[in-house]
Formats: C-alpha cells, sequence, structure tokens
C-alpha cells in the first residue's frame, strides 16, 4: 500500500498548490469567491471527511481532511474582505437549503446516509457561484477548479477502501468542478475575455 501514501501525499502537494494562488488572489482582490458557497463547503467537507475516516478511507482521507480545513479558512476570508456581497434569492434558498439539510447527517447512523446527504449539499454550494460565474466569468480562477479536480482523482486513487461512502462526494465535486470551468471558459469567450483568461489565475 506504498504506493497510496504517495498518491496520497502527491494529492496534498496538489492541494496546497491550488489553494496557494487562490487564497493570495483573495487576498489581492483579483478572486472574490462566494460566502455562500464556501460556508456550505466548508461544513460538507470537514464532515465528509470525518465519515471517510469513520469508513476506512484511509490515506486517502488526508488531502479531504486539509482541504476541508483550508476551504474554512477561504469562507472565513470571503466574509472578512466581502469578497461577493451581491446575494440574490436564489443564493438564499440554496444557503437554506443546505442548512437545513445538514442537521439530517447527525440522525444518519450509517456514513453512507451522512455522505449522499453533504454530497447533496455540497451540490447546492455550487448554485451561487454558478449564478456569479455565469454574470462575472473572470471573478472565479479557472487553475484553481483544475488543480482541484486533479487533486480529487489522486484522492480517489490513494483510497484504501473504495466505497460508495468514500468514493461519492470527491466524485460529485470533481463533476460539479468540472462544470463550474466549462461555465468559465464558455462565459469568457461569449463576453470577448479570451485574451484575458488568465488574468484571474495569477
Amino acid at each position: 500500500m506504498f504506493y497510496k501514501t504517495v498518491v496520497s501525499v502527491l494529492a496534498i502537494v496538489l492541494t496546497c498548490i491550488a489553494f496557494y494562488p487562490y487564497i493570495r488572489g483573495i487576498l489581492q482582490g483579483t478572486i472574490r469567491p462566494h460566502l455562500f458557497s464556501w460556508l456550505i463547503w466548508s461544513i460538507a467537507s470537514v464532515v465528509v471527511f470525518l465519515a471517510q475516516v469513520s469508513a476506512h478511507g484511509g490515506v486517502g482521507t488526508w488531502s479531504m481532511g486539509l482541504s476541508g480545513g483550508l476551504t474554512v479558512c477561504i469562507a472565513v476570508l470571503a466574509y472578512v474582505k466581502q469578497s461577493d456581497t451581491a446575494v440574490t434569492r436564489s443564493d438564499v434558498a440554496f444557503l437554506i437549503t443546505a442548512l437545513l439539510s445538514l442537521p439530517l447527517w447527525y440522525f444518519t447512523a450509517d456514513p453512507l446516509g451522512a455522505v449522499i446527504i453533504l454530497t447533496v449539499v455540497d451540490l447546492l454550494g455550487f448554485g451561487p457561484t454558478f449564478r456569479k460565474v455565469y454574470a462575472d466569468p473572470m471573478a472565479e480562477s479557472l487553475t484553481f477548479y483544475g488543480l482541484f479536480s486533479l487533486r480529487n482523482v489522486l484522492a480517489i486513487v490513494a483510497l484504501e477502501s473504495y466505497s460508495v461512502t468514500t468514493v461519492l462526494f470527491p466524485v460529485t465535486i470533481t463533476a460539479g468542478s468540472v462544470l463550474l470551468m466549462i461555465i468559465m471558459f464558455h462565459r469568457r469567450r461569449v463576453l470577448g475575455l479570451d485574451k484575458n483568461l488568465l488574468r484571474a489565475d495569477k
């Protein structure tokens, strides 16, 4: 299982590589994360990490734990920096639905049930960001979500136990990240921002 540890370490390194410029971009004001999305993602990521650990995910859960902690940091930064203060009724609906769903995992004795619920919650977290990048595709980083998706693939490979409980969440958030990248790229092309594709990724 040595290679699992190596892949997990690579996933951790990739997590740091992805998050560092993203956090730097927030501090510089070039990246404006949506508070509601990151608040939902931070809660869901931490709880799913705990569920994966209980399902014997082993070293493959390490990067998820680190990602959960960094996601909490971004949620705090998004609030402190007031990165995206534009909130619509749909954003509020996504947040309320997600928060109302969270208590359900506590009453779910089976880790699988908790992961399913939290995966749905995490997908709801994409809602406000989908809306934001459609309107302002330069407010997010293509590079971050690309590296984040690759990190998830490595995290899945590093798992010591494969089951719906350990695999569902990383597969789903990878799909959500890829869809977000497609929306960003498409909107940048439509709005004639092709030449500035890397501006938000510095």
